[in-house]
């Protein structure tokens, strides 16, 4: 899913925090040959969300003109992912 507005914006970027204090705790508690076993799902989500963070950030012109061609040229519902 493509980030549409500010808020989903703010919600992607809480959620790579979480996920980043997530395997912070795990570097913590766990051997270094489970911590890979164990983060490479969160690392591959975090990855995933931080490049949606950039898109939106980086290509505001093509977010718009996305927002306009799935909407009908009306304002989309905010989506929020959790």
């Amino acid at each position: 899913m493509m980030i549409q507005n500010e808020e989903e914006l703010r919600v992607t970027m809480a959620r790579i925090e979480r996920f980043q204090r997530w395997l912070l705790e795990m570097r913590q508690r766990v051997e270094p040959r489970e911590l890979l076993l164990m983060a490479s799902g969160y690392r591959l989500e975090i990855e995933r969300m931080q490049a949606e963070v950039l898109d939106y950030l980086l290509y505001p012109a093509l977010t718009a003109s996305r927002q306009a061609t799935t909407t009908g040229g009306q304002p989309a519902m905010p989506q929020v992912t959790l």
